[in-house]
């Protein structure tokens, strides 16, 4: 009964350790190619927001950003 919490509790702390070898901090020379537009999560945010509404209406559901959607395509 020991066993298996112990493997988990031991995969828990490998997986955290792998995680916090990925965080590093950034020389401030470093900073201005990390706020370039390319950089970004979402390049195209108007353009992401419009996909969103399109498929939105088009499901009769809500859209990505949480629009009220009725399958009609209107705003």
């Amino acid at each position: 009964m020991i066993l298996p919490v112990r493997g988990t509790c031991m995969a828990l702390a490998f997986f955290l350790g792998i995680g916090a070898a990925g965080c590093a901090e950034v020389a401030p020379w470093q900073r201005g190619n990390l706020a370039k537009p390319q950089m970004a999560l979402e390049p195209y945010p108007l353009q992401s927001s419009f996909r969103g509404h399109i498929y939105g209406s088009r499901e009769a559901a809500s859209g990505v950003s949480a629009s009220e959607g009725g399958g009609c395509g209107c705003y």
